[in-house]
Parts: C-alpha cells; sequence; structure tokens
C-alpha cells in the first residue's frame, strides 16, 4: 500500500498518541489501529485517512459492534460479546473523539 505525506504524517499521530497498527486479514484493504481495546479501520483511499464503518471492541482475530441487546448493549462480533459496561461506554467514546481529532484535516 503506497501512502502519501499526509497518510504518513496522520499515522505519525496517531502512533505519538498511543495508537498501534493491528492486522486483520479479512479487513486488508485497511489500516487498522488500536488503542485500549477499540479498533478502527482506516480507508487510505482519496489521498487521506478517514475512519471506515464504525469504531468497535477487539474480540480475538474479529471488531464488535456496539449493538442493543435484549440483555442491554454489548460489544459483538460473531458468537462472541463482551457487555458494554458505563466505564467501557465511556472509553468508546473518548477512543472515538480522539481518533476524529487526529483524523481532521489540519485548520488553517
Amino acid at each position: 500500500m503506497d501512502l502519501t505525506p499526509g497518510q504518513i504524517s496522520t499515522l505519525e499521530k496517531l502512533l505519538g498518541a498511543g495508537f498501534r497498527l493491528v492486522t486483520f486479514e479479512r479487513y486488508a484493504r485497511y489500516l487498522a489501529v488500536e488503542k485500549e481495546g477499540f479498533v478502527a479501520l482506516l480507508d487510505p483511499a482519496g489521498g487521506r485517512l478517514a475512519l471506515f464503518s464504525q469504531v468497535g471492541y477487539r474480540l480475538g482475530e474479529g471488531i464488535g459492534m456496539l449493538v442493543e441487546t435484549a440483555g442491554g448493549n454489548a460489544f459483538v462480533w460473531h458468537n462472541a460479546s463482551v457487555p458494554a459496561s458505563d466505564e467501557l461506554l465511556v472509553a468508546y467514546e473518548k477512543f472515538k473523539l480522539e481518533l476524529q481529532e487526529l483524523l481532521s484535516p489540519p485548520t488553517s
């Protein structure tokens, strides 16, 4: 995958903020970043890095998406799930906000 200097700069910002690059074989087309168990797929198309789909929680080799279940909110991937406690939801929102700020183009 060829990256532009701007995309490389964004990845460096993410790494500097404590994110780490991870791979998911089934999502090889995308770059994936993880922090504190939360995962985001980044699409490098169009010369910048943009969030692809929604942020999730790492469950083994997959990404659990936040869903509402009969027992309350949970991060679910196939047959695996993790209840979305209040603390986990706060961390989820923090991850999303931090990621959004780091992916936003700099303002002049």
